[in-house]
């Protein structure tokens, strides 16, 4: 009996194989990825996912590589079986089993890794028309159960259930420096154009004698008292992650040198200040 089930388990594992495969769109080149995902990687997978949910790994199965032959060298494709332990986030209803599909290094030995019984948080969507079986979303999606990791999820799902998302900035519309009465004054106020049309600006204020100040301003009023947005906020991914990597010609509303100058300058200084747009997917 225990043989037969062996065989049955493994006809509903070649189906479902078949079935997610068809749906899961795994990358060309993958690789071993970091463990700990970035702010960015957090935003990114949440809001692709409609699941993100803590699991425990009931059982694994080496999928054969001829039915994976687009696995990265130094990778074996599981079929996973698992139970949800908790339901972090997400808008469809969630069951106690799921199966799915995963690419992981192979161990030291070239085996396959064995994580039955471990822990692992995960960001994924349902297969339409398939109860319990989920896709991960991508790359980084599959990750390790720490208290620090999920402590993290649970404050990027917590920024998009309750703060708005800011409009997503497609370019930059209009930039004007103008100097001030005194040497080393100036004022730089960039337009930034985005999906939708809703306003953002960007201001710089240069005093003799101090630091520069910028800041952001989400309405049509340009703020003088405008702040820069706190790192890992969704104002802050707006910025860092949408912004064009230089202020194009045609944006420019003077045609002298030194504010265009000046207006480059100042926005190196806010590129600077807000820092990479790090993802480690």
């Amino acid at each position: 009996m225990k043989v037969q089930g062996r065989f049955s388990r493994m006809a509903q594992m070649a189906a479902a194989t078949a079935a997610l495969a068809s749906v899961f769109a795994f990358p060309a080149k993958a690789q071993q990825l970091p463990a700990s995902p970035t702010y960015v990687d957090l935003i990114e997978m949440s809001r692709a996912a409609n699941i993100v949910a803590r699991i425990a790994i009931e059982e694994q199965i080496t999928v054969p590589p001829e039915r994976a032959p687009d696995v990265a060298p130094g990778q074996v494709r599981l079929y996973i079986e698992a139970l949800t332990q908790a339901l972090l986030g997400g808008s469809v209803p969630v069951g106690e089993s799921l199966v799915f599909l995963v690419d992981q290094p192979l161990d030291f030995e070239g085996d396959a890794p064995d994580i039955e019984e471990m822990s692992f948080l995960v960001f994924a969507r349902a297969v339409p028309g398939r109860p319990g079986e989920i896709q991960l979303v991508g790359g980084n999606s599959f990750l390790p159960d720490t208290p620090r990791i999920e402590q993290r999820i649970r404050m990027v799902l917590t920024q998009l259930a309750t703060e708005t998302m800011p409009p997503q900035v497609t370019g930059v519309r209009e930039v004007i420096s103008v100097p001030g009465n005194l040497a080393g004054e100036s004022e730089t106020q960039i337009f930034l154009e985005t999906q939708g049309g809703a306003p953002v600006s960007l201001n710089v204020l240069r005093r003799p004698g101090m630091r520069p100040q910028w800041g952001v301003s989400w309405t049509e009023i340009v703020d003088q008292a405008a702040r820069p947005p706190e790192p890992e906020t969704l104002q802050w991914y707006s910025l860092a992650c949408f912004l064009p990597e230089r202020l194009p010609d045609e944006s420019f509303l003077q045609a002298d040198r030194d504010s265009q100058a000046r207006a480059r300058e100042d926005y190196g200084l806010i590129q600077d200040q807000l820092g990479p747009c790090a993802r480690s997917r």
